[in-house]
């Protein structure tokens, strides 16, 4: 039985999880305990600074939010049993042991108040990668059974239905219906031997419709060879959100077998940070191989579409933008001037936060804490960072390209009463799309 299923039944029949999980996590945390995080542990100067890095210190001021101070009981780990120093203490009883209450109280700590979005690795002087040793530290939690219910619950339908939110093809084919009954386009549905397998979030299907829409036309307009698989739709990876390889690599395989089954020779991740992270980089080296295709995030392709001149676009939005980068394209994944080129066709005024691309701030709902009901409260507080920055520019409109961005920047400016709509990139650029051919 696996690990998930295990919690899920523990949760069930109300027993407590640590008799069946404490030494199962701490076996995990030995396995993960790699050169690099010895080296970072060793290393770490204790100096503060990932704390005013981090949205969740700087907005609540609460020391407990120190980002290396998260990884507190994998350092005591790591201490007791892998340095010198640590035996010593152990051998004299000196040492603070790691135990099912510690796990328990850290579990807020590594889910609600850490979105792994990797700001604090960026400041950190001596080049410690915490966000790196967060998401190694999600596998012991996840292995001794110290998981949000709301990421247990999403991991759970993603295994079982293939998307977190539980939908299914039927649910995509009635938005693939009213797509072509508005563009009068069709949708590719198992087109084998396309350029591009398409992958979609269940957030875009949900809340952002106008997506598939939007690259529907796109793709039309630029005559771009692309399909949807009925095999797998679903880009989100829960597995890498609650940290747990297994089922990561599990859902990562599906998007292979399907790509695979197609022949297609590109997969295109959608307005997703963490889903385009999880295929493209995780993704190999979750299933121990290496792909028979490439894989972008929809800005990569339509920044290449621009640059070849087979976008034609026409007209421009007059009233004042500013720009969100997801922590994952942008500070992970160095996708940072291909949506800028993008918005300078569209935009007559365009206005940068002082703090973007690589030193963007997190908008505080990525890394699973958005799935995480328990976390509200304190994922709202992290957006005022988010809020100081809108502010400071005062823009008519925000722009973004992450369906878990969008979803917290509308939430939070909602919040907040900043009355700022919210809007896709894609789906801007669809807006200007010169519907024919020049004369």
């Amino acid at each position: 039985m696996s690990t998930l299923a295990i919690r899920e039944r523990t949760l069930e029949q109300g027993a407590p999880a640590q008799g069946l999980s404490l030494a199962r996590g701490l076996a995990a945390w030995r396995a993960e305990l790699d050169a690099p995080i010895a080296a970072f542990f060793s290393s770490c100067v204790h100096c503060g600074l990932c704390a005013q890095a981090c949205p969740f210190y700087v907005e609540t001021g609460d020391p407990r939010y120190t980002p290396i101070y998260k990884l507190e009981p994998l350092r005591r780990l790591w201490e007791s049993e892998f340095t010198l120093l640590g035996r010593i203490k152990s051998w004299l009883r000196l040492n603070q042991p790691v135990t099912d209450a510690l796990l328990a109280e850290w579990e807020e700590l590594l889910y609600d108040s850490c979105t792994m979005c990797g700001r604090c690795s960026m400041v950190c002087p001596v080049g410690n990668d915490i966000a790196y040793m967060i998401r190694k530290m999600r596998e012991g939690m996840v292995q001794s059974g110290h998981a949000p219910e709301g990421l247990i619950a999403a991991s759970s339908r993603a295994i079982r239905t293939g998307s977190p939110m539980g939908l299914q093809w039927k649910t995509l084919e009635v938005q693939i219906r009213h797509v072509e009954s508005s563009t009068g386009l069709q949708v590719p549905i198992d087109r084998e031997g396309a350029e591009y397998l398409v992958l979609l979030s269940s957030m875009e299907v949900i809340n952002f419709p106008e997506y598939l829409e939007a690259i529907t036309r796109i793709f039309a307009h630029a005559s771009i060879s692309w399909t949807l698989s009925t095999q797998c739709f679903e880009a989100t990876n829960a597995g890498v959100q609650i940290g747990s390889k297994d089922i990561a690599r599990t859902l990562v395989e599906r998007v292979v077998a399907a790509a695979e089954q197609l022949k297609v020779s590109k997969v295109i991740s959608p307005e997703c940070g963490h889903a385009y992270t999880a295929i493209r980089w995780e993704g190999p080296n979750l299933i121990g191989r290496s792909y028979p295709f490439k894989v972008f995030h929809i800005i990569e392709v339509l920044d290449e579409l621009r640059a070849s001149g087979r976008l034609r676009l026409e007209g421009k939005e007059t009233d004042r933008l500013s720009m969100h980068d997801p922590c994952n394209l942008a500070r992970k994944s160095g996708v940072i001037e291909q949506q800028r080129n993008l918005i300078e066709l569209i935009a007559e005024q365009f206005v940068d936060f002082e703090e973007h691309g690589r030193y963007q701030w997190c908008c505080g709902a990525g890394g699973g804490v958005s799935s995480n009901e328990r976390a509200e409260a304190l994922r709202l507080q992290a957006f005022k960072r988010k809020k100081a920055q809108i502010e400071a520019v005062a823009p008519a409109r925000m722009v973004t390209m992450c369906a878990t961005c969008r979803t917290q920047l509308e939430e939070g400016i909602e919040t907040y009463n900043l009355n700022i709509p919210v809007v896709g990139l894609t789906e801007l650029i669809a807006e200007h799309l010169v519907d024919k051919e020049p004369a």
